[in-house]
């Protein structure tokens, strides 16, 4: 691997790390940075499939005694355990039906940086109105949510099948519009990227696998995946401190700020986007 190859590789994988748990949308910042550091191709939009599992291993880590309590509650039948996986499970459905149903048609509609740029205005606006709104909190656990209530987060989840939306902003938001609480809705889109990221993955690596040459690119994976682990586990914690004392405004006026830049400079010809 060469030196430029290694710090791409660093670099997107810190993005996704970064990005992925906080509500600014990792898709949309793989498909800018990536556009930006010409590591766009197949063989690229592979290489962002690979470095989510390290993020899925840091929320693992991360919340590894509530993974294991889960567990063995499930063979102990547990009510409360087979409540919370049957919840996950629920919530995972809407976005694993209509990703399955459009993802090509979105990825080959939206997936390019001006799409990307308004869905971050968009989103925006939507967290500055639900963070606005007056809220009323029902739930203050991840354990405390109805099979109601894991159906309506699994909705607001698939809204991120649009890139730059954000999975779990849109998971976030939507737990705070349905009255749980900024800690019950930020910890069940952690636990809902686990199923959702695999599931995501391990299709679209099953789809593009003749693109894989394992001896290559193993190197290249395991840096990336490594990058990712650790800047994902320094987001997920920093998140969780964040939120107990502050509202999510600030992660609004971010996407504002970036999407407005990516316009920008896409009408000014500044960059020269690969597709505007």
């Amino acid at each position: 691997m060469d030196l430029l190859l290694a710090v791409k590789v660093l670099i997107l994988g810190i993005v996704e790390g970064l990005t992925e748990f906080l509500p600014i949308s990792s898709t949309g910042h793989l498909i800018l940075v990536g556009d930006l550091l010409n590591f766009n191709d197949d063989k690229g939009k592979l290489f962002e499939l690979v470095i989510q599992v390290g993020a899925i291993l840091a929320v693992c880590w991360e919340y590894r005694r509530k993974i294991g309590s889960t567990f063995s509650g499930l063979l102990r039948k547990e009510k409360a355990a087979q409540n919370f996986t049957l919840n996950l499970a629920i919530a995972f459905l809407p976005a694993a039906i209509l990703g399955f149903l459009f993802s090509k048609y979105i990825k080959a509609v939206l997936f390019k940086p001006v799409p990307v740029a308004l869905a971050f205005i968009v989103g925006a606006f939507i967290i500055i109105w639900a963070e606005k709104r007056q809220h009323t909190v029902r739930i203050n656990a991840v354990d405390k949510l109805s099979k109601w209530d894991a159906l309506k987060l699994g909705f607001a989840q698939a809204f991120a099948l649009i890139p730059g939306t954000s999975r779990s902003g849109a998971t976030i938001i939507g737990g705070l519009l349905f009255g749980l609480s900024r800690q019950a809705a930020t910890e069940f889109s952690f636990f809902l990227a686990i199923p959702t990221l695999v599931a995501a993955s391990v299709y679209d690596l099953y789809k593009h696998r003749e693109l894989l040459d394992v001896a290559a690119d193993a190197p290249v994976f395991v840096l990336g995946m490594i990058a990712a682990f650790f800047s994902a586990l320094w987001a997920i914690k920093g998140l969780l401190r964040y939120i107990s004392q502050h509202d999510f405004l600030v992660f609004a006026w971010y996407r504002l700020v970036f999407g407005a830049i990516v316009l920008i400079t896409a009408y000014s010809g500044v960059v020269q986007w690969s597709v505007n």
